[in-house]
């Protein structure tokens, strides 16, 4: 098994559910998040007055599939959705996951996807 971390732009939030849903990828949680990366964030002027706004709103997936092949089927997905050619698209991270029990029924491993 695989977790996915996606960290995209809140404004392609919908376009990265829409395309998760079409490949049948249904097992997702989001998290409204705060970060930068290489962009450092962006001035913002209030009230005449201007403020470095370090942190910048990113809308966070967690996604489990069960193999390799998924995942690339799911990174893909997201790259495509989420794309927009300027700084701050965001970050996939992916790693292996030893382990899954779903609680209601206390299953374990892929059974419990």
């Amino acid at each position: 098994m695989i977790k996915i971390e996606a960290i995209v732009r809140p404004d392609k939030m919908e376009d990265v559910k829409d395309a998760l849903a079409m490949i049948n990828v249904n097992g997702i949680t989001l998290y409204q998040v705060m970060g930068c990366g290489s962009q450092r964030g962006y001035t913002k002027k209030v009230r005449g007055r201007s403020f470095q706004m370090n942190l910048i709103p990113k809308i966070k997936f967690e996604i489990v599939v069960s193999n390799e092949e998924w995942e690339r089927i799911t990174i893909d997905a997201i790259c495509n959705a989420a794309y927009t050619g300027e700084p701050g698209d965001g970050k996939i991270f992916s790693y292996d996951l030893d382990n899954v029990v779903r609680i209601r029924t206390r299953e374990i491993g892929l059974t419990a996807l």
